[in-house]
């Protein structure tokens, strides 16, 4: 049951990461470092069921004080954060991604046509 604290804090905190953002890539960040950053994105009732997660990830490297983690309320809190933030999907995500990246691209050339109309203009071709 200990051994299983890490693994869910970091699920937790990677499912953070890919909804939230926060985190650049290639890189992965804890729950206290994703609550520290996007922590305010959550609401109120699953802000304090994430703190109490890190709580347990940050004692679960000392046996003793791991022992004293309400088990029943760290899988309850688990479930919880995991119901909420999974339901963006990777496909979701993906076509969320291919936007933006189709977003700035058509930014770009929008600015790019209008310096060229600025210099057509300038030179007097138009």
């Amino acid at each position: 049951m200990i051994d299983d604290i890490r693994p869910k804090a970091d699920e937790v905190a990677s499912l953070m990461a890919a909804r939230f953002g926060g985190v650049r890539r290639g890189h992965h960040a804890d729950l206290a470092q994703m609550l520290k950053r996007r922590g305010g994105a959550l609401p109120r009732k699953l802000r304090r069921e994430a703190r109490f997660i890190a709580e347990a990830d940050r004692v679960s490297g000392q046996p003793k004080l791991a022992r004293q983690v309400d088990f029943d309320k760290f899988d309850h809190a688990h479930r919880a954060l995991t119901a909420y933030l999974r339901p963006l999907g990777q496909g979701s995500r993906f076509l969320g991604g291919a936007v933006n990246v189709a977003a700035s691209v058509i930014f770009g050339l929008m600015i790019l046509g209008a310096l060229a109309l600025w210099i057509m203009k300038v030179r007097g071709l138009s």
